[in-house]
């Protein structure tokens, strides 16, 4: 992929982003004073309305061929995406895209330039004054970019001559001076040259709000703002986490997958803010309500729960709260004349005897008490402070048994939440899974729960509302005094103290729910990594009872040999053992795999006993117990039906056991990742999270793993970043009519296969060149030719026979149809220009990939030069060298799970009531949870682990890891600590990690 299309992409976007930046900083400070925010929300209905005007426009794609003349140095490839780019920020005001409009009117039909100029003024002119001040943000920004970035290159991609223009903002992703950690405080602290969506829509909601979504992200999630601004560039690009983690280290910092995935959870909570937020204020402005104030309040909204409590008086249907009503009786003047001048107000003045509500006296004092209690408790200093002050004092929750629980609960699930039937923990120190429990026993009407907050924290509250934020600004009566303090304490009660208990829950709960999530994500990610055991002819076996145990034998190659079924327990066992020892020695069968569902143990005993009897002479048979766990949805499933028709589900159940064992990610990539039950309450956090982040994590193992596309399923494929159901259905297709893939610029001929996918999917993508010698060879000796081209080793030879039917928009570039052998390794193709001159320097071939004189080339040389040193003659960044370092390196079909523990195989068993305390066994982990680590120590009951018991000095610092914590797969060495026989509870420490 060549780097002029991403450079000429780069810099469209960088003008469009800076003065969407500098007015979103205007709008962020200008919500002081009420004058001030009307004066910046009125031009914001210019905007909108000069973008409305400029819609059908957008949509119009007869303008670009144009711009494809005044650049013919842009590939087809990439003219697309500067089209959109061009496109969607038609309405942004900003000199320099301006003066290339205007360049482009010379080409343009009159009626077109003259649309087109009409609609800049109507922009231009609304815009007259921000567009002065962003121009100076643009110009200073420019020169804080030009400084840090001159001596290196944003981009992976390879480096272009002169052939492109530069224009004055070069660079659209933040950087600092070095690519390494020290980046978070160095250039751009703030994150200065922040860059915003492209993308009409969310531009417009992030602009219109009073905070910057850049450092409201940053402080959710602990992310230098610099870091979370280019985050926010990369998935408006549609860049997947994946490629962000391998191809655009630099750019975020070396952040992990799960930071990066929370960086891009957390932004979309704040644009889902947003969005209703901007959906509430056209609702209230429909409806007439809207004023200075409220429209203040709401876009100082950054939570649900703000935005709840600030329009809940104004939905439809609600008779208004005690505020709104003493309004519309007249009473606003008088309070507000109380704040400001306390002298002049006359209460008297106010009755009305034949009014309701303005009868007596009492009534106006209880009319201005609602409006004031309404003030204060929606003033954001006011919130801000109380916030703050529950934060440095002492704030619990506390949940007790409920008064109704026993009559309507079953007395066992009561008995489940006895830890929490008289709990309270400060909500600064309570853990996660204790939330969880909480809410869960609240949910099924077990558990009441309320936040405590002390009577301190109002009497400070009230106190600071009177001396400073709410004092009149002069001498108050006794009387008027008394309703502002009436006041204060009706807000608090009614009002904040609701509000801070919404928060406060609301916030816990999900924290709470995300880190459940993370759990869940981590325990699959580590399951998905499992190393494979290749090579060998494999058993399942699904254990059963009455319907008998079912057999399914598969050789190294994943395919189905033979299935039976075996009734091992209903006093058939001596002649069944006849039938299996038959199998095994038939198809010289050596492992078992039993899954861990009903009559696992009953099962694993009886083979156990035979292979202590050395039954299966002169097999050296073992066996391994794993996770059955989603093999009974699978087996049903459309999926299987495809894959195993006219099998029998329960005998797919046998397959799908024995191939866990055999390949673990290619198995498991089947079967929906909550099924697989590695998590913790995952049936009560929000599903679509849940949803989202564990596909996430699959995509990003499949990702990392790689998968040869010419062998690989289409399941699989699915899986890979860039690539969904329907893409990997046409490659699947592509491959059967075509043959296999000769090399990765192939995949550019699928159809629905566009450029943005090809650089998400094709460093992912291996292409084995021994088959695809072998694939060319059977061909040149049959008709010396491949889809009409003629097949040659040495020269570059060009597709010629393009297919026919192919939509207009899908006219390949020339593709050569030679093997490329750096097709098989993890460099990206944007590199190989990169790659071939990092090869040239070192004297290596592509011949010589994977091989060790290879790995002796790059470290002689690495040696003399430095990696720093070589990447800035490369003009690339040492992430991009370390990446092609890694793909020459690595051998041919390398796969870095072969670095994990395989599972363990047994020859035989341990019963529970063999166990003591002091003993000291070896186990693996089954599930990771927040508050300890189930282990299975092979006695039927997985083992718990403590979390206190879990510390950074027993866990292994030099083998390399997955994970920094404990995680499924992992073999320990654990002593017993208790055994709770009746409850089938074993609690154990942790010695060390094997």
């Amino acid at each position: 992929m060549s780097s002029l299309p991403r450079r000429a992409k780069l810099q469209v976007q960088g003008v469009v982003s800076k003065d969407e930046f500098s007015s979103f900083s205007e709008l962020s400070s200008a919500s002081e004073e009420d004058d001030k925010e009307d004066s910046s929300w009125e031009p914001q209905k210019k905007v909108s309305r000069s973008r409305k005007q400029l819609a059908p426009k957008e949509s119009k794609p007869k303008r670009m061929p144009r711009v494809k003349k005044n650049t013919p140095q842009i590939s087809d490839g990439s003219e697309a995406v500067v089209k959109e780019e061009l496109n969607s920020s038609v309405a942004i005001a900003d000199t320099a895209l301006e003066d290339r409009k205007n360049k482009l009117d010379t080409v343009e039909t009159p009626k077109t330039a003259k649309r087109k100029r009409k609609c800049s003024a109507q922009a231009h002119s609304a815009q007259r004054t921000k567009k002065l001040k962003a121009d100076e943000e643009t110009s200073k920004a420019t020169n804080v970019e030009g400084e840090s970035n001159s001596s290196e290159t944003p981009s992976t991609s390879t480096v272009w001559g002169g052939t492109c223009k530069k224009e004055e903002n070069e660079d659209d992703f933040t950087f600092g001076q070095s690519p390494l950690k020290k980046m978070k405080t160095e250039t751009c602290p703030q994150g200065q040259p922040v860059k915003f969506p492209a993308n009409a829509n969310n531009t417009k909601e992030e602009v219109e709000m009073n905070w910057d979504i850049v450092q409201v992200l940053s402080e959710r999630t602990n992310v230098e703002p610099w870091v979370c601004a280019n985050a926010i560039r990369l998935f408006n690009d549609d860049n997947t986490i994946p490629f962000i983690i391998r191809y655009r280290k630099e750019l975020i910092n070396n952040l992990d997958a799960d930071s990066l995935r929370e960086v891009q959870q957390t932004l979309e909570e704040l644009r889902a803010v947003v969005k209703k937020v901007h959906n509430t204020i056209q609702k209230i402005k429909k409806e007439g309500k809207m004023s200075e104030c409220l429209l203040k309040a709401l876009l100082n909204c950054k939570t649900f729960e703000e935005l709840e409590h600030v329009s809940a008086p104004y939905k439809t249907g609600s008779k208004g709260t005690k505020a709104q009503r003493a309004r519309q009786l007249g009473l606003e003047g008088a309070a507000r004349t109380l704040l400001e001048k306390p002298g002049e107000l006359n209460l008297l003045s106010y009755i009305r005897p034949d009014v309701k509500g303005l009868s007596t006296l009492q009534d106006i004092e209880t009319g201005v008490q609602h409006i004031l209690a309404d003030m204060i408790a929606k003033d954001k200093d006011t919130l801000d402070f109380i916030r703050k002050l529950c934060q440095n004092r002492h704030v619990s929750i506390q949940s007790s048994l409920a008064k109704v629980s026993s009559k309507k609960v079953n007395e066992k699930d009561v008995d489940k939440f006895l830890l929490y039937q008289h709990f309270s923990c400060n909500i600064r120190t309570i853990h996660h899974h204790q939330i969880l429990a909480i809410n869960r026993g609240e949910n099924l009407k077990i558990l009441t729960v309320k936040v405590d907050i002390s009577d301190g924290v109002k009497n400070e509250f009230c106190r600071w509302c009177i001396q400073n934020r709410w004092r009149p600004r002069s001498f108050a009566r006794p009387e008027l005094m008394k309703i502002l303090h009436n006041s204060l304490d009706d807000s608090f009660k009614r009002l904040i103290y609701p509000l801070l208990c919404r928060e406060f829950r609301a916030k816990l709960t999900s924290d709470a729910e995300k880190e459940s999530v993370m759990m869940f994500g981590r325990n699959l990610r580590q399951l998905l990594l499992t190393s494979p055991v290749p090579g060998r002819t494999l058993m399942g076996v699904d254990p059963g009872y009455k319907h008998g145990c079912k057999l399914a034998i598969i050789s190294p190659t994943s395919q189905i040999l033979h299935t039976d079924v075996v009734y091992l327990h209903c006093g058939q066992g001596f002649r069944e053992a006849e039938k299996i020892k038959r199998l095994l020695l038939n198809f010289n069968c050596s492992t078992v795999v039993i899954g861990n569902g009903t009559a696992c143990r009953e099962t694993e005993a009886y083979f156990a006993d035979l292979i202590m009897k050395n039954y299966f002479a002169p097999l050296d048979v073992v066996y391994c117990i794993v996770s059955e766990a989603g093999a009974s949805i699978y087996s049903v499933s459309p999926e299987a039906n495809k894959e195993m028709p006219g099998l029998d589900p329960n005998l797919r159940s046998a397959v799908s056991i024995a191939r866990r064992v055999q390949d673990p990610l290619a198995e498991l990539v089947k079967i929906e990742p909550k099924h697989i039950g590695v998590g913790m309450y995952q049936h009560d956090v929000s599903q679509t999270l849940l949803k989202a982040t564990l596909d996430s994590v699959v995509e990003e193992c499949v990702s990392f793993v790689g998968v040869d596309i010419n062998i690989c399923s289409e399941v699989l494929l699915r899986h890979i970043a860039g690539l969904n159901a329907n893409r990997a259905k046409n490659i699947i297709e592509w491959r059967e009519k075509n043959g296999p893939f000769i090399n990765r610029e192939q995949l550019k001929k699928v159809k629905g296969l566009g450029p943005k996918s090809f650089q998400q999917c094709a460093g992912f993508i291996r292409i084995n060149q021994d088959y695809i010698r072998t694939f060319c060879s059977q061909q040149t000796e049959s008709s010396g030719q491949i889809q009409g081209v003629a097949v040659t080793s040495l020269a570059d030879v060009e597709v010629t026979n393009e297919k026919q039917g192919k939509k207009k928009s899908k006219t390949a570039v020339n593709i050569l149809l030679k093997p490329n052998p750096l097709d098989q390794t993890c460099i990206h193709p944007e590199s190989y220009d990169i790659a071939m001159r990092f090869l040239s320097s070192i004297g290596g071939t592509l011949c010589e990939i994977g091989k060790p004189e290879m790995q002796q080339k790059i470290n002689s040389f690495l040696e003399k030069e430095g990696i720093e040193k070589t990447a800035e003659r490369l003009q690339t960044t040492v992430h991009t060298l370390q990446v092609i370092i890694d793909g020459l390196s690595q051998p041919e079909s390398f796969d870095f799970r072969t670095d994990f523990d395989k599972p363990d195989f047994k020859r035989s068993i341990v019963c529970l009531e063999d166990l003591q305390v002091g003993t000291v066994l070896t186990g693996r982990v089954e599930n990771a949870t927040l508050f300890g680590i189930f282990v299975d120590i092979g006695v039927g009951k997985a083992g718990l682990i403590p979390i206190r018991n879990v510390t950074e000095a027993k866990l292994s610092k030099t083998k390399k890891r997955r994970s920094l914590g404990l995680g499924p797969g992992e073999k320990v060495e654990v002593q017993v600590l208790n055994i709770d026989i009746s409850r089938s509870r074993i609690t154990l420490d942790l010695i060390r990690v094997l």
